[in-house]
């Protein structure tokens, strides 16, 4: 039998790399297959969703291929169409179609290399999957992938087919690789075959005359959809994706968009994702509601109350028309609820907190998150709709300290709030130009320090601080401090502040919005008291892989907070059967060490999660701090960030492994 060579495996010394998932996620009790692109795949063999209820197995592989390549494989198919009648079987006409495929779907200059090699994966969520944001991993004999987001979703699901490997543009000259994409539309649990574009219905039967007359540049099928969905797209360079749907009179959509939070960074793009836009229009074409962004976030969203009983149209594209594989969305549309504002941000650990929220068709507006037993740090917290359907996630900061609330009118050292630190205050500049000013007492060489959390627990506010003293004289001031630990943040708004106080009295701290904006929803979380040397830790990348009984290396940042400056020390938190851990002990005021992973296994089927901690001593007592899995991302050919991972796996791979090609046994054997 004739095994295609672009199938073949190759040694693959890097680390396996996934740049989209599409779609990026399913509906409860379905089962659907996903395209993922990457390189350095070679040894495919299978994939990992984290969470319970979601399983995932390789269906297929593509890999990128070069000119030698797919000579041999038309070499082949030639020899193929030649045999005899006689010889011809079910194995030879698959194998025959495998390599038109491969041939057809042929890119010599693909517009992005590292996305090139395309994975099929078969996805099966259970009935019962909890819904929210999971990672996916695809699993090689060398080796295991970054993660991707993931979502297991509550509404029915639509999909158009994938999109084929984008061609290199040259500048001046895109129009040569710009493509009409015809998108079928896929409904959850149905085949694309079971379903009709609009574009050819409206060819059979006319009654979409209006539609094509005020949308003449349309490219892409117009998709009919029914409410509540959730629409999986990708957007190909100058298409715009077009989906029509009924409504009533005084129906209050809501359409949220997750395209930049599915890939938070693409190296080779500015300003280093994909920028949605959402356009709402009615039958007519006429624009009836319109979103680029959701406040300081890439993903827009929308909310409008229906004017008119009747049929609407909702287009999506990139803000100036980009496109390829990666700009994957996916976008929920209905009466579906959404949480616009939360107050307070956060609560004292073992303190029962209510959380007064708005927003759109909620069916609750108060939320008690749990606050016992529970680590510092931030949750997520979910309002529910009609039906029990899930609200966007809603940030949640938990603290040790006490919490106060902000009391107006406080815009003024005169009427000033006396607040008595170590404490955190909640608050809001609750109208724009607001200043919210607290008083508190101060001795001579008392360290203080003041921290704001509103950006990190999405609040639009770009906080500022100012520390003075009772005459007036400023001490220290704040606009903007980076938080390495915060890695889906481009802008760090929120404010820092550390002084030591030169004499004993009353001193005056004041948060105010720094473009003067303000309103309900510009809440945040102001944190003073004395310095907390504390830290945080991150490892990159978010996975470990070694050979058989053998070491690999990780690098491990450490967030050192309020100038702590002591020595860390790194331990398995629970004793992984296996694995050890020796080195990479920080001292001193040292961010960054190299710790050493063993092992005593020939080799691992999936990955293993490692809990490791580090520990240091703060004020004669031993902290231990979780060290958390991210990934090393660069924006827009320049920065850096890293980005947390759900979990840090470990891999073990034998020294000569043959998983590949038992796979590839196994296919061709089924296809027999």
């Amino acid at each position: 039998m004739f095994l295609p060579i672009a199938l073949a495996a190759a040694s693959a010394r890097a680390q396996t790399y996934i740049g989209f998932v599409y779609p990026a996620g399913g509906q409860q009790g379905t089962t659907f297959r996903c395209t993922l692109g990457g390189q350095r795949l070679e040894g495919l063999h299978g994939a990992r969703v984290t969470g319970d209820g979601v399983r995932a197995e390789l269906f297929d592989y593509n890999k990128k291929m070069n000119p030698q390549e797919t000579q041999i494989l038309r070499e082949q198919l030639r020899e193929l169409r030649e045999l005899p009648p006689a010889r011809h079987n079910a194995s030879i006409s698959n194998l025959t179609a495998r390599i038109e495929k491969l041939l057809s779907a042929y890119v010599q200059q693909p517009q992005c290399a590292s996305i090139a090699n395309l994975a099929v994966v078969e996805v099966t969520i259970d009935s019962d999957a909890p819904p929210g944001e999971r990672e996916i991993r695809l699993i090689t004999d060398r080796g295991v992938s970054n993660p991707m987001p993931f979502h297991v979703g509550q509404l029915s699901e639509y999909t158009g087919e994938p999109l084929p490997t984008s061609h290199r543009q040259i500048l001046g000259k895109e129009a040569q690789s710009l493509r009409k994409v015809k998108r079928e539309p896929v409904a959850s649990g149905k085949h694309k075959d079971d379903m009709m574009s609009e574009a050819t219905m409206a060819r059979m039967s006319g009654s979409m005359a209006d539609i094509d007359e005020s949308l003449s540049d349309v490219d892409d099928a117009v998709v009919t959809i029914r409410l509540p969905c959730t629409l999986n797209g990708q957007i190909a360079s100058g298409a715009v994706d077009r989906y029509r749907f009924s409504a009533r009179r005084g129906a209050r959509l809501v359409i949220t968009t997750r395209a930049r939070s599915l890939v938070p960074y693409l190296a080779d793009a500015v300003p280093g994702w994909f920028q949605p836009v959402l356009e709402l229009c009615d039958a007519h074409g006429r624009e009836i509601a319109y979103n680029d962004d959701y406040r300081f976030k890439p993903d827009p969203v929308i909310f409008c109350q229906i004017p008119a009983d009747g049929e609407y149209i909702l287009a999506v594209r990139d803000a100036i028309f980009r496109g390829r594989e990666d700009f994957v969305y996916r976008i929920d549309i209905g009466d579906l609820p959404f949480v616009t504002s939360a107050f307070p941000l956060g609560g004292q650990i073992g303190i029962a907190t209510a959380v007064d929220i708005k927003g759109f068709n909620l069916a609750e507006n108060r939320l008690t998150p749990p606050t016992v037993g529970l680590p510092p740090g931030i949750c997520r917290l979910h309002a529910r709709g009609r039906g029990g359907v899930f609200s966007n996630p809603v940030p949640f900061a938990l603290d040790t300290l006490s919490d106060g609330i902000e009391i107006e009118p406080n815009n003024t050292p005169a009427a000033a709030q006396t607040v008595a630190p170590p404490l955190i205050m909640n608050g809001a500049v609750g109208v724009p130009g607001d200043r919210d000013v607290y008083r508190f007492p101060g001795r001579a060489g008392q360290e203080i320090v003041a921290e704001i959390y509103a950006r990190r627990l999405d609040s639009p506010l770009d906080s500022n601080l100012a520390l003075t003293d009772a005459c007036g004289r400023q001490i220290a001031f704040n606009d903007d401090h980076e938080d390495p630990g915060s890695g889906l943040n481009t802008h760090h708004a929120d404010s820092y502040l550390r002084a030591r106080l030169t004499a004993d009295g009353v001193y005056f701290l004041t948060v105010a919005d720094t473009q003067h904006k303000g309103g309900e929803t510009f809440a945040y979380r102001l944190r003073i008291s004395a310095t907390r040397p504390d830290f945080e830790l991150r490892a990159v990348p978010s996975r470990i892989v070694m050979r058989s009984n053998g070491s690999a290396t990780v690098t491990v940042h450490a967030i050192r907070r309020d100038g702590f400056a002591g020595d860390i020390r790194f331990r398995l938190a629970s004793p992984v059967e296996g694995f050890s851990i020796k080195g990479g002990t920080l001292t001193g005021t040292q961010t960054v060490a190299r710790l050493t992973v063993s092992t005593k296994l020939a080799e691992t089927d999936t990955p293993v999660p490692l809990i490791i901690h580090g520990v240091a001593d703060i004020g004669g007592e031993k902290v231990s701090r979780e060290v958390v899995g991210a990934e090393d991302r660069m924006q827009a050919f320049l920065w850096r960030h890293l980005v947390p991972a759900q979990e840090l796996v470990a891999y073990v791979h034998p020294r000569d492994p043959d998983r590949s090609a038992r796979w590839l046994r196994r296919k061709y054997k089924r296809a027999d």
